[in-house]
């Protein structure tokens, strides 16, 4: 896989570097970065190349790589069973966020970034109709995929019920909901935070197996959020909450 852009690389190559089999650098880069990049690089043996721009965006299928791309091994998912057991062995209640087909890249890329910041323990998506882990969602996440545990299931529903059997609670962000996301008690349990795809939000079978319903309370004009930042509202304050119960 080739990632692009300046954070999702740069995190790289200082936390990972043994992940990377060959840097690209766009030749007419900022020398301070060009450099930096080049240090890096030397400090942990590692091949860099200088392109011009249509040489990194070939390479990139991209024009938005920001002069630097990185040649990596292909994304390895995380097993469901594998998550489970993990949670198991680790203190603490868990919350995970399950996509209900969300489809835009950059999208799938900023709610596994907020994963990351707001303390999330994984991610859990569909494999059809659904944006999978690509370079651009890479670039989206600045790199936070190489933190947040992402499972890719055909079974979504099913998905579902397992982390019920495991003593997960399940949590819809749903606009039309009776309640506010903050008049909910997520204290004292593991919560799968569902997020329902851009446009259609939850789908019906998916809102059916909710335990809770809540929405974000909007006093604008605008009637809704875009599903990322949706997320990692609802992520917020779920944390919040049982932050301060604690």
């Amino acid at each position: 896989m080739i990632i692009y852009g300046r954070n999702s690389v740069k995190e790289l190559l200082i936390n990972s570097p043994s992940k990377i089999a060959e840097l690209f650098i766009y030749e007419g880069s900022k020398k301070s970065f060009y450099l930096e990049i080049e240090n890096l690089c030397r400090k942990n043996n590692l091949k860099l190349s200088s392109l011009n721009d249509s040489a990194i965006s070939k390479l990139c299928k991209s024009t938005k790589h920001q002069g630097v791309a990185a040649e990596i091994e292909d994304f390895q998912y995380t097993e469901f069973g594998e998550i489970i057991e993990s949670f198991k062995s680790s203190d603490g209640y868990k919350i995970v966020v399950v996509l209900d087909h969300i489809e835009d890249p950059q999208n799938l890329g900023a709610i596994i970034r907020s994963v990351n910041v707001l303390g999330g323990d994984g991610v859990i998506i569909p494999k059809d109709r659904s944006a999978g882990i690509t370079p651009a969602v890479v670039k989206a996440s600045a790199g936070a995929v190489n933190y947040v545990p992402i499972v890719q299931e055909v079974n979504l529903p099913r998905v579902i019920e397992k982390l019920k059997e495991n003593d997960f609670w399940v949590v819809g962000c749903y606009q039309n909901a009776e309640k506010n996301v903050y008049e909910e008690n997520f204290t004292d349990r593991n919560i799968a935070l569902v997020v329902g795809s851009e446009g259609r939000g939850l789908s019906s079978s998916i809102k059916k197996q909710c335990d809770y319903l809540v929405k974000i309370p909007q006093v604008g004009i605008v009637s809704s959020l875009n599903v990322s930042v949706a997320a990692g509202i609802m992520l917020y304050e779920i944390k919040k909450i049982k932050t301060q119960n604690i």
